[in-house]
């Protein structure tokens, strides 16, 4: 059995100005996550480059800055036993056209050139850094 644990999802731009917030959501929720923060954001290009600094330096970094910040964003913040690997199985592959048919971007999104719908984090150390990145406590609700 495993221990509960927090996560941070954001829903992309392609996800929000697709109308795919309310799918990404349910799928959460059926499986038992528990939301417990949630906000619309538009991240400025300080808030992006924080976000995907381990990416810094690659090709593809000012086209990921540039698409991040392209449109709001919906961040969650989402809690269960084993929550960022039921995620992480939940939302599928990084590129779309290798995700497997039921996942989030199996099924949501197209290609890497027109967004992969989501972000989750990878680890624990990862999701309370990104958690504190983009909510203060008070936004943050266990019940």
């Amino acid at each position: 059995m495993g221990s509960i644990e927090q996560t941070l999802v954001l829903i992309k731009p392609d996800g929000v100005s697709d109308g795919k917030i309310g799918q990404v959501i349910k799928r959460f929720e059926d499986k038992g996550l528990q939301l417990q923060g949630m906000k619309m954001i538009w991240l400025d290009e300080a808030l992006a480059t924080k976000h995907y600094q381990q990416h810094q330096g690659k090709k593809f970094f000012e086209r990921l800055i540039s698409y991040i910040t392209a449109a709001p964003v919906v961040a969650l913040v989402l809690a269960g036993e084993s929550a960022i690997k039921v995620v992480r199985n939940l939302v599928g592959t990084t590129n779309p056209a290798k995700a497997k048919p039921g996942t989030i971007r199996g099924d949501l999104a197209i290609s890497l050139e027109h967004g992969n719908i989501i972000h989750a984090s990878d680890s624990r150390e990862t999701a309370a850094k990104e958690i504190e990145l983009f909510f203060a406590s008070e936004e943050i609700f266990t019940y």
